[in-house]
């Protein structure tokens, strides 16, 4: 029987295993070193108070009892080494994994640039446990304020390092956020100023002019000071300092820049990769020298039919770990493997509360609660499934 492995439980992870199960004559491993699936597109709901934890995971334990296939098996193991001539995958739990084939889905990371003083100690709400730690800090926050506002009324500061799509979206939610809840206690301290740094010209390079003039338009009536052709030099004793010559004091720093791959891809070294670490594919989703290792979502770098980089995102993530997941089958099979050619459906952003703003296959823009209603709905069709799974195994749990 076959072996294949799946390092990572992100979207590309789940999507490969999606395709994988409905081959019930193979063994399949899923490791990740956390027990749950991050849903990271609502993680920002989580800080706005508008979901909870269990909104914004999928548990692995009982997601891969639900798949109900024999031979399936979650492992939370962190891995530390794997050899790719041997095949096998060495963890820190001192377990040894042995593969046929392997598919690389442990997604990317925060870069911090080192060349930052201080930008270590700036928030990464990329990480769901970071994310909640913040989330607690903020709101410690907010009631020293409303404890303390009949004697002083001191500002607090956020400052969103960071103007691509993460930026954006976190500080219109904290906006928001903040906004309602001040408004709705009557509370007199209500001075929370959010500034977005964007070291680009404007803010969500790469978008289309209108989708970053509504996006502008809606940050601006949220009262977010939006600050661009800046780059942060250094953060110390309270202040963010800038290229401009300006610093401006900060009570939070949140850190959305560049990205970087999992450090896992150092492990294949001799396996061609770029200069952020990401594992360079074929149009297979192959590596380069190794034919039974794939790598797909965020850990790749995937170019589409006509050699374009493909930008990380989830619609990418979909479309190579279901790739993926086929053509490691079709191997398995001796069929004949597909190209992958991932295209973006379109765009969508959340801008705070019910409104969002959206260009849907490069031919319609949209925004507001209609924007909002699109995006709840495509995240909709992606978590119900894995919500009846995880129901299908949690039962099973219950009855064992």
């Amino acid at each position: 029987m076959k072996k294949v492995v799946i390092i990572g439980g992100g979207y590309a992870g789940i999507y490969a295993l999606r395709e994988l199960v409905k081959n019930k004559k193979i063994k399949i491993t899923l490791i990740d070193k956390h027990t749950y699936h991050n849903l990271q597109p609502e993680v920002y709901d989580l800080i706005a108070n508008k979901s909870n934890f269990a909104d914004v995971t999928i548990d692995l334990t009982t997601l891969c009892l639900g798949f109900n296939h024999h031979h399936l098996e979650y492992k939370n193991l962190k891995v530390r080494k794997i050899d790719q001539v041997a095949n096998k995958i060495y963890t820190e739990e001192e377990e040894i994994v042995e593969f046929d084939y392997l598919i690389m889905a442990a997604g990317t990371r925060t870069f911090f640039p080192p060349s930052i003083p201080g930008l270590n100690n700036a928030d990464d709400i990329k990480k769901l446990h970071r994310a909640i730690t913040f989330k607690q800090s903020f709101e410690q926050q907010l009631f020293k304020k409303i404890r303390d506002e009949a004697k002083q009324c001191e500002d607090t500061k956020i400052v969103v390092v960071g103007a691509g799509l993460s930026g954006v979206e976190i500080a219109a939610e904290m906006a928001y956020y903040s906004n309602k809840f001040f408004e709705r206690g009557n509370f007199s301290c209500d001075n929370l100023k959010i500034s977005l740094i964007s070291s680009s010209v404007t803010i969500l390079p790469g978008l289309s002019q209108q989708l970053i003039s509504i996006s502008q338009e809606r940050l601006k009536s949220l009262g977010i000071k939006i600050i661009t052709s800046t780059k942060l030099t250094k953060v110390e004793d309270g202040y963010c300092y800038f290229s401009n010559g300006t610093k401006i004091n900060h009570s939070f720093v949140i850190f959305t820049g560049g990205i970087e791959a999992s450090t896992i891809t150092a492990e294949l070294e001799d396996v061609a990769k770029n200069g952020r670490g990401q594992i360079i594919v074929n149009e297979y989703l192959q590596t380069d020298k190794y034919e039974n290792i794939f790598a797909i979502g965020d850990i790749a770098e995937i170019r589409n039919a006509k050699g374009e980089i493909m930008p990380p995102n989830v619609t990418v993530a979909r479309i190579s770990g279901t790739d993926a997941g086929k053509n490691v089958s079709n191997m398995i099979s001796g069929k004949k493997m597909i190209k992958s050619n991932p295209k973006l459906d379109g765009i969508l952003i959340a801008l705070g509360g019910k409104y969002a703003a959206g260009d849907l296959f490069g031919l319609v823009t949209v925004k507001g609660r209609i924007a909002y209603a699109i995006k709840k709905y495509v995240f909709s069709s992606y978590s119900k499934p894995l919500l009846k799974l995880i129901k299908v195994g949690y039962n099973k749990l219950k009855k064992l």
